[in-house]
């Protein structure tokens, strides 16, 4: 009931109590803590093959399909991850460098580039600092950096066409260059579907960006998640958060699917496309698109699971044993489970592989893959490009041994699926010994510093300038659910063109240590302009000048003279002033060892030259900054 005239309305003590005692019980509720996560420390070099007709497969113009892998010999032997879009390939080196090729028709290699055979050869990606982990979808790419910023490029797609990125004004657009994704937390983990993007905050929150017409965004109804909604594009390009019962921990995301391990490590919860149960979800909910998280019944408790690879009609999972397991349609033998005419409604581990302990697994449109923690890596399921890297274009039912002699000792470790092709990372036994200088290399720099060694420090690269973009556009195959994943407007603005590329940045100290050493030439004029004062100086003005070096904080950390220095330099001082060189002769016999050089400087009557030198540092050091 409103309250009557005249009567003033106060906050009952109940009401105020309740409202005060609801945030907290929230906040205890949210226990999830999650951390930005690291760069990877195998390291090796990059094999692919399948079909390389947009020079997705990083081997030059003249490979445009290969059956069995090779190297990728533009990437270098330092890649520490690789990621397989839909018509491009993304790598990750120890450096936090991200390196793309392949098709740009839509701003999916995150660079400018010229031509064909540009965009064949890998090229690194702009990025305001060191990135930790990557993605790839059909048509965009993601980055997250180490301080939990997530940046993406390229554009999702739906069933009208393109769907861009961002939004600009009420229409979306694809982003040629990395933009800022705005979240309210750190990013913990990303992963890319064939055309959504999804985000795992340190706060255990999930975030979906992109196409939802199969439910995959999970957080919007069958009849919101289409761009003719009231809503239009801004529900769709904007990231927001899935409403989840419980924190999450992992998660993956496939073609029309994405996939959550709660925080419990326990349960796993999923939502997208389930027309062939490949969500592990049974029952009535199985054949039909699921658009909120929904539990995966057909996934044990406590399980362990380690790893979810879905591709555009099946799934697999990867346990803490090990063990590789598989659900959903059945053709082209993309389940692995050898000759048979039904679907997999339940989780069935693969027969081929129950004796091998796996450590990777991906799934690609309609195949599969796996490798082993000795090395081997196991392919199946629809090779009519030469994905699988049997050296043959024969689909296969089971698990098939992929050799490569580009591998030539390496090991693989890593394996990622595309649209049609396949990309590998295998590490080089000899790469831990050979990684070892590297520290010490770096540490030597700071050394060289810290001496004001006189060598010029390169100044770091700065992007390429834009290239043309390519009229041609690839149809797409098979119908995929377009995603998205972007930032305002305002924000593309500010973070279209980054100029400073993986944090390089810095090196100013050198030039200011190394104004010290041109101040000399400066002492030795003031020296003899006051020839005829030094002689007349006591022992009493001789100690000021250790006042001034003691307070001050620029001056060189050689140039600070000790009480039985200034003793052993003031007879020198006064015996020839006006040959500042002569010194350095006299000191033999002193029981302080080098520092001889400075003796000039810090003599009797340099009071006013030290305050000099520490303008003209402080000048330097401005300049420097600038």
């Amino acid at each position: 009931m409103p309250a009557t005239r005249g009567v003033k309305r106060t906050a009952s003590k109940s009401s105020a109590s309740v409202a005060s005692t609801g945030p907290k019980n929230k906040k205890k509720r949210n226990v999830t803590q999650l951390e930005v996560p690291t760069l990877p420390k195998r390291r090796g070099r990059v094999l692919t093959c399948g079909q390389g007709d947009v020079g997705q497969l990083g081997l030059g113009e003249d490979v445009i399909e290969t059956t069995r892998f090779k190297h990728v010999t533009g990437l270098g032997e330092k890649i520490v991850d690789t990621c397989a879009g839909g018509m491009h390939t993304v790598a990750l080196d120890s450096d936090g460098k991200v390196w793309t090729f392949g098709c740009n028709d839509e701003g999916a290699l995150g660079r400018p580039t010229s031509g064909d055979s540009d965009e064949g050869r890998p090229g690194a990606v702009a990025l305001p600092r060191a990135c930790v982990a990557i993605s790839a979808g059909d048509s965009h790419s993601a980055a997250l950096l180490d301080n939990g910023d997530v940046y993406a490029w390229g554009a999702f797609r739906d069933s009208h066409g393109s769907m861009g990125l961002v939004v600009r004004g009420r229409e979306g657009k694809p982003c040629r260059e990395p933009v800022a994704v705005p979240l309210p937390d750190p990013a913990a983990g990303i992963a890319s579907g064939g055309d959504h993007l999804v985000i795992l905050t340190t706060s255990g929150s999930v975030y979906t960006m992109g196409c939802g017409e199969q439910g995959q965004l999970g957080r919007l109804s069958q009849r919101s998640a289409s761009r003719d909604t009231r809503q239009g594009f801004s529900a769709l390009l904007v990231p927001s958060k899935v409403t989840l019962k419980a924190g999450a921990s992992r998660v993956w995301a496939g073609y029309h699917a994405t996939f959550v391990l709660d925080a419990s490590q326990e349960k796993m919860f999923a939502w997208g496309l389930n027309n062939y149960g490949q969500l592990g979800i049974t029952g009535e909910k199985r054949k039909t698109a699921l658009y909120a998280p929904t539990a995966c019944d057909a996934f044990p408790a406590g399980g362990g699971w380690r790893r979810v690879a879905a591709g555009q009609h099946h799934s697999l999972a990867l346990d803490g044993a090990g063990l590789v397991h598989a659900i959903g349609r059945v053709e082209y033998g993309r389940l692995g489970l050898g000759d048979r005419s039904g679907d997999a409604e339940v989780l069935e581990p693969i027969p081929k592989l129950q004796n091998k302990k796996c450590v990777s697994i991906a799934a690609g449109t309609s195949n599969s893959f796996a490798v082993t923690d000795t090395g081997e890596i196991y392919a199946w399921g629809m090779g009519s490009e030469g994905q699988l890297g049997t050296g043959g274009s024969a689909d296969a039912t089971e698990p098939t041994l992929a050799v490569s002699s580009a591998m030539q000792g390496h090991t693989p470790i890593h394996v990622a699926a595309g649209g049609q092709h396949t990309v590998l990372l295998v590490e080089d036994p000899n790469a831990k010994r050979e990684a070892s200088p590297a520290p010490e290399k770096e540490t030597e720099e700071e050394k060289i510093e810290e001496k004001s060694e006189e060598e010029p420090e390169p100044e770091p690269e700065k992007p390429k300038g834009r290239g043309h973009a390519r009229g041609r556009k690839q149809e797409q195959e098979e119908e995929v659910s377009s995603s998205t994943s972007s930032a305002h407007a305002q924000d593309v603005a500010g973070d279209a063109a980054p100029q400073k590329v993986n944090g390089d940045e810095k090196k100013a100290t050198p030039m200011e240590i190394d104004e010290t050493d041109n101040k000399q030439d400066k002492d030795k004029k003031e020296d003899k302009d006051t020839d005829a004062d030094a002689k007349t100086e006591s022992s009493k003005e001789a100690s000021k000048p250790e006042t001034t070096d003691s307070s001050s904080q620029d001056t060189v950390e050689s140039d600070k003279p000790s009480s039985e220095d200034v003793e052993m330099q003031e007879p020198a001082a006064e015996a020839n002033p006006s040959q500042p060189e002569a010194a350095p002769t006299q000191e033999p016999e002193a029981k302080e060892p080098p520092k001889a050089v400075e003796v000039n400087v810090n003599g009797a009557q340099e009071e006013p030259v030290e305050t000099k030198t520490v303008e003209a540092l402080s000048a330097e050091a401005l300049t420097t900054t600038a």
